[in-house]
């Protein structure tokens, strides 16, 4: 029996459109109306990117976290879900000396907490997960637990006396 991932989040599909439109009313009306427009997005909790393949042995799982150093991200396994969590914040010094001497004209950079849930279809041995970060890319390698495959059993129906 051939088992595949089955993403199970359908908004999914919706996040490109979403962000999208976002950032229209962002810049359209936001930006003059009720002040700083980083005030606004801070608020947000982002979805980041993802890639899950599988085999038979493991899952193998990347995230996209730009620019989000490793201490600032959490990993945690629990039963057949995995959860992902990171913060990036502003650097303080370079804001505080924009403020002095400019203002933003643009800022398409995203600031805030990041968070993803992820199911798997098949048992997982926590235990045995690996995470490794290099440029930006969160890559978690979560082996399967082996499950023996049974046959299935016909029962001989019997007759109540």
């Amino acid at each position: 029996m051939s088992r595949e991932l089955i993403v199970r989040e359908p908004e999914l599909y919706f996040d490109s459109i979403h962000q999208e439109l976002d950032n229209f009313l962002r810049d359209t009306f936001f930006s003059h109306t009720f002040g700083h427009p980083l005030n606004i997005i801070k608020n947000v909790t982002l979805r980041p990117a993802i890639e899950v393949i599988q085999n038979k042995e493991n899952y193998k799982v990347k995230v996209q976290l730009p620019g989000i150093k490793k201490d600032n991200i959490d990993v945690e396994i629990d039963n057949d879900f995995m959860t992902i969590t990171a913060e990036t914040h502003e650097e303080k010094e370079e804001k505080q000396e924009l403020e002095h001497n400019a203002r933003y004209h643009t800022s398409e950079f995203r600031y805030g907490k990041y968070q993803r849930t992820i199911s798997f279809d098949q048992p997982i041995k926590a235990e045995d997960a690996d995470a490794k970060y290099k440029d930006g890319i969160l890559t978690v390698i979560i082996p399967k637990q082996k499950v023996e495959e049974s046959k299935p059993k016909k029962l001989a129906i019997k007759t109540q006396e």
